[in-house]
């Protein structure tokens, strides 16, 4: 089983080594990167209970493109909330 088969067009939110974001989870490379729409850095995301719970976000900066490829993955979750767009 690949992530793509747990997660797959699902809103996540994923932790890597030094950064979390936020997107709909759209494809997986052949080395494990993780590729992203509606993606958002998550500079602060506050309690991470809290956030995982409420959808509330401490620190936002959205992909004006909205598109991400992301490495070096330490955990991923789904995000059962509206993704966040706009910067904060």
């Amino acid at each position: 089983m690949n992530i793509m088969d747990i997660f797959g067009g699902k809103n996540v939110f994923i932790r890597t080594v030094t950064y979390h974001y936020t997107g709909r989870l759209v494809g997986q490379t052949s080395d494990g990167l993780l590729v992203l729409e509606d993606a958002a850095w998550i500079a602060d995301s506050g309690r991470f209970g809290k956030a995982l719970t409420y959808g509330y976000l401490d620190e936002i900066e959205a992909y004006p493109d909205g598109r991400v490829v992301v490495g070096a993955i330490v955990d991923v979750a789904e995000w059962g909330h509206e993704l966040p767009r706009m910067s904060k």
